[in-house]
């Protein structure tokens, strides 16, 4: 099941001073990547985070592959 980061993450300046967070939360992304890291599974994390969906962490997922096929152009 494809999942558009997009529609679950946001990055504002006045919240966590602009870090890329779950949309309608104060959960960092890399928080939850730093968790999947650690070899936790979606519903361990789902236990430790409640409000957090299988789909929002879908989504950090997402956003980690598009952040590393990122390429500079000079």
């Amino acid at each position: 099941m494809p999942v558009n980061w997009k529609e679950h993450i946001i990055s504002t300046p006045e919240v966590l001073r602009g870090k890329p967070r779950i949309k309608d939360t104060r959960i960092p992304v890399s928080l939850v990547l730093g968790y999947l890291a650690a070899g936790n599974t979606y519903d361990q994390i789902i236990q430790e985070f409640p409000d957090l969906s299988k789909e929002q962490i879908m989504a950090c997922l997402d956003y980690a592959r598009d952040l590393s096929e990122f390429e500079i152009v000079a």
